[in-house]
C-alpha cells in the first residue's frame, strides 16, 4: 500500500480556484449556452488538475480511479431519472397531458398572480408527495407552458417553481433529504421539521411576496385574442379534455405512495403513452408520418419515437410549436455528460482527501455555536458546488460536524436544519449538480437565468444565517450552554 500524504490548503484550492476560473471563462465566452458543452471540459480540466495534486501526494491511479468510480456510481439513480422523465414528457406532450394542463391553465391563472400561484401550487403538491423532481417534471412543465402562452417571463417561473418545489420538499415527511439530514446528525424527523418551520415559512413567506409584486407589475405580452387563438389551436389539436390529466393522476398517486422515482415516472410514461393511444390515436399516426405502416403500427412507431426523440410541434402557432416540442431520452443526453463530469471532480476531490482538508480548514474559524452554523451552512454550500450532488453535502457535512455540535453544547437538530437551510436548498442553483442540471433541462431555463428568482432558495440560507448571529431559536442539549 503506498504511503499518501495528507494535502495542504494549497493542495485543496488549486483545483477550486482553477475550477472558479474555467467556469468564469465558460460562461463569458460561451453565455448560456456554456452548459452546452463548455462547463463540461472546464470539469474535466479541474478533475485532472486535482488528480495531478493527489498523484503528488501519493496517491496512485487505481485509487483514484475508484474513487470517481464511487461518485459516479452515486447518482446512478438520478441519471435513469433523468432519463425517464424525458420519456415522460415526450409521450405526456403526445396524450395531449401537458397541452390540457396549458389549455386549462391559460383560463384559472390571471397574471397579476401567476408567479405566486404557480409556487404555492408547487409548495402544496410536494409537501403532499416529498419530491421536488417530481414536481417540476409534471406541474412545472405546464406552468413554464402557461407562462409562455400568456406572454410571461418564463425564467420567472422557473424561479417560482423550484422555490415552491424545494419549500414543499423540505416540508414533508415524505421527502428523502428531509429523513436523511436527521437520520445523519442522529435526531427525530418530526422534531427536525417543527425546527426547519422557524426559517422556512418566513423564506417562503418572503418569496411569495416578491413572486406578487412581480406579477402585478408583469409585462404580458399576449392579448385575448392570441390567447383565444392559442386555446384553439390546442383544442383542435389535441382533442382537450380532464380525463387527459389522468397520467398526473398516476404520477402523483405513486409518489403519494412513495413508490420510488424511477418507476414512478416510467409508469407515468407508459400511463401516458396508453392515453395517447386511446385519445389521440389519429393524431400519433400523424406524427409518426408513415403511410406505409398499419395505423396501430404506425401509432406504436409514433410513441416509440416520443419515448426517445422526444415530440415535435407542428401546429399554425410558432409560439405551440416551441412550446410542445420538448421531452425524449436523447434530450437528457447533454445534461448527464454534465453530470459524470462533475461527478468525476468531485470524486477525486473526495477520495483525495481535499474535500476534507477544506473543511476541517472552515472549522478553524470557528469560535462560538454562532461562527459553527455560518460555517455548517458555508460548508454544504461549498459541498454542493465541489461533489455536485445533494446528497453527498447533506451526508458528508453531517459526519463531519456532529461532534462539533456536541462540543458546543448544540442540540443535533440545529445541524439538521442547517444542513437542509443549505445543502438540500442551494442544489438547484448550481448548474453542474445534479439538481441544478434536471431543473435546467426538465423547465427548459438555463439555471444561471432563473438562479436569481429562485427567492425561497436564495433567502432560506440568509435566514438561517441572521438566526445564528443573533444566536435566535437555536436549541440546546439538556445540559448545554450556547457558546458565544
Amino acid at each position: 500500500m503506498s504511503q499518501t500524504k495528507t494535502p495542504s490548503l494549497l493542495d485543496a484550492l488549486t483545483p477550486i480556484v482553477a475550477l472558479l476560473i474555467m467556469l468564469a471563462t465558460s460562461v463569458y465566452l460561451f453565455s448560456s449556452d456554456s452548459s452546452s458543452g463548455a462547463n463540461q471540459i472546464a470539469l474535466i480540466m479541474a478533475a485532472c488538475i486535482a488528480l495531478l495534486v493527489a498523484v503528488k501526494n501519493g496517491y496512485k491511479w487505481q485509487q483514484l480511479e475508484a474513487g470517481i468510480v464511487k461518485s459516479v456510481a452515486s447518482v446512478t439513480g438520478a441519471l435513469l431519472i433523468l432519463f425517464a422523465v424525458g420519456a415522460l414528457i415526450g409521450t405526456w406532450i403526445l396524450a395531449g397531458t401537458v397541452p390540457a394542463m396549458i389549455y386549462y391553465g391559460i383560463q384559472l391563472l390571471s397574471p397579476d398572480y401567476f408567479y405566486a400561484a404557480s409556487c404555492l401550487i408547487c409548495a402544496v403538491i410536494a409537501i403532499s408527495i416529498g419530491s421536488s423532481w417530481t414536481v417540476a417534471g409534471t406541474i412545472g412543465v405546464a406552468l413554464i407552458g402557461i407562462a409562455a402562452a400568456l406572454g410571461l417571463n418564463i425564467e420567472i417561473t422557473a424561479g417560482a417553481i423550484i422555490s415552491g418545489a424545494y419549500f414543499g420538499d423540505k416540508m414533508s415527511p415524505l421527502s428523502d433529504t428531509t429523513n436523511l439530514a436527521p437520520a445523519i446528525v442522529g435526531t427525530d424527523i418530526f422534531k427536525h421539521i417543527k425546527h426547519m418551520s422557524w426559517t422556512t415559512i418566513p423564506s417562503i413567506s418572503i418569496a411569495l411576496t416578491g413572486f406578487l409584486i412581480l406579477g402585478f407589475n408583469n409585462n404580458a405580452t399576449n392579448s385575448d385574442t392570441q390567447l383565444n387563438d392559442i386555446l384553439v389551436i390546442l383544442d383542435n389539436d389535441f382533442s382537450i379534455g380532464l380525463h387527459l390529466l389522468l397520467p398526473l393522476v398516476v404520477v402523483l398517486f405513486l409518489a403519494y405512495k412513495k413508490t420510488p422515482a424511477f418507476p414512478t415516472v416510467i409508469l407515468g410514461s407508459l400511463s401516458g403513452a396508453l392515453c395517447a393511444l386511446v385519445f389521440q390515436f389519429e393524431g400519433i399516426v400523424k406524427f409518426a408520418n408513415d403511410d406505409n405502416l398499419l395505423p396501430i403500427i404506425a401509432a406504436l412507431k409514433g410513441i416509440w419515437i416520443t419515448m426517445f426523440s422526444g415530440y415535435e410541434a407542428n401546429t399554425s402557432d410558432a409560439v405551440i410549436n416551441q412550446l410542445l416540442s420538448r421531452g425524449g431520452m436523447s434530450g437528457m443526453l447533454n445534461t448527464i455528460w454534465l453530470i459524470l463530469c462533475a461527478m468525476a471532480f468531485g470524486g477525486v476531490m473526495e477520495v483525495s482527501g481535499m474535500l476534507k482538508r477544506i473543511v476541517q480548514s472552515l472549522l478553524t474559524l470557528v469560535k462560538g455555536s454562532s461562527s459553527l452554523i455560518i460555517t455548517t451552512l458555508a460548508t454544504c454550500i461549498g459541498a454542493n458546488i465541489i461533489t455536485a450532488d445533494q446528497y453527498i453535502a447533506i451526508v458528508l457535512p453531517g459526519r463531519m460536524l456532529k461532534v462539533e455540535y456536541a462540543k458546543h453544547g448544540l442540540d443535533p437538530v440545529n445541524l439538521s436544519r442547517s444542513i437542509e437551510d443549505s445543502a438540500t436548498i442551494t442544489s438547484p442553483l448550481v448548474p453542474w449538480n445534479t439538481c441544478g442540471a434536471y431543473m435546467a433541462v426538465t423547465l427548459g431555463v438555463a439555471t444561471m437565468t432563473y438562479l436569481p428568482y429562485a427567492f425561497f432558495n436564495l433567502i432560506c440560507p440568509i435566514v438561517s444565517g441572521i438566526y445564528a448571529y443573533f444566536n435566535f431559536k437555536i436549541e440546546l442539549l439538556d445540559d448545554g450552554l450556547v457558546a458565544t
